[in-house]
């Protein structure tokens, strides 16, 4: 196997090169600024957009390479080339080509539905793919996403008519900015969580203008709330009778709402579903895919009925191939 799991994260055997490594490492690859994909790191390899976002949420970091979609970079012998990933602002898959030509692509998290705000994803070809597995149970298995912001926005307007303020509930950084915009487009103004607007502000100097107010402690008429989960505090209870929604890939699940203490949770995810990572697999040519995080165990399963040869990172390795 090419990728080993070692404490802290991924790591391409016999290279310095980690990917997504949760604690500091001498050189890693970053997908995407989400807290969980992020560390202090010796030197850090991203987009520029992450490596702003990183900077936001993390402060000045040490050495950095800033890389386009499509742009090439060496380093230690290793070919690398980043592709979109379609999940948040600058979140890319990386390809990387050792010196025996073996071409290995790891996707971080990865959509491949339509987005407002994020660089659509595009197909790296490879002979040995690392995917994301956050949803990779057949169980999982989202509506559109267009289909999802309507119901939203007849929720939020149903509630705004009721006098009640509708408050959703959604990660500060990428679904918020995406609900930002996709609700901008069916007539509905946002007053934003502090800690939204601040990313907000980011994505404009990035080039993606999202409106929305501040939240400084009240509401305007017809505005609808957006807050992170799990930050409901008291300021929200002084603004009179609100009605809560989450918005979460979870939603599919029966404990949705309940998860984040909403009254009522809907299935908007910026991960793709079970369908769409067999779909990429099977599109990136792979002879070999090795499944991470989530539902490993599942995806892997699943890519093997659909005939490809995979296994859960954490799974030995029942084949000695020549690669």
């Amino acid at each position: 196997m090419p990728v080993e799991w070692r404490k802290g994260g991924l790591v391409l055997q016999g290279t310095p090169l980690w990917f997504d490594a949760r604690t500091r490492s001498p050189l890693a690859f970053v997908s995407h600024a989400h807290s969980d994909h992020i560390a202090r790191h010796d030197h850090v390899i991203a987009t520029k957009e992450t490596l702003a976002l990183m900077t936001h949420r993390l402060g000045p970091l040490d050495a950095t390479t800033a890389l386009t979609y499509g742009q090439s970079h060496t380093v230690d012998g290793l070919h690398l080339e980043l592709f979109p990933a379609g999940h948040v602002l600058g979140s890319a898959q990386v390809r990387v080509t050792r010196q025996d030509g073996h071409r290995i692509v790891y996707t971080g998290d990865l959509s491949l539905g339509p987005s407002l705000t994020a660089t659509p994803t595009t197909t790296a070809h490879c002979d040995t793919l690392v995917i994301e597995s956050t949803f990779g149970h057949p169980k999982y298995r989202f509506p559109p996403r267009d289909e999802v912001y309507d119901q939203v926005a007849d929720w939020a307007r149903v509630q705004l008519e009721r006098d009640v303020r509708p408050v959703l509930l959604a990660y500060s950084l990428g679904k918020s900015q995406e609900t930002i915009a996709q609700l901008a487009r069916r007539g509905l103004r946002i007053c934003a969580h502090p800690s939204i607007h601040d990313i907000v502000s980011l994505y404009a100097q990035l080039g993606v203008d999202v409106a929305a107010r501040r939240f400084e402690g009240t509401f305007e008429p017809g505005e609808v709330g957006l807050f992170p989960p799990f930050r409901r505090g008291s300021a929200l209870y002084q603004v009179g009778p609100i009605a809560t929604a989450v918005l979460t890939g979870w939603a599919i699940e029966p404990w949705g709402a309940r998860r984040s203490g909403a009254d009522i949770a809907f299935p908007v995810s910026d991960h793709a579903d079970f369908p769409s990572l067999l779909q990429y697999a099977t599109e990136t040519g792979a002879r070999e895919v090795v499944t991470v995080h989530g539902f490993a165990d599942e995806l892997a399963v699943g890519l093997r009925k659909a005939g490809l040869f995979a296994r859960a990172v954490s799974e030995r390795v029942q084949l000695q191939l020549p690669w």
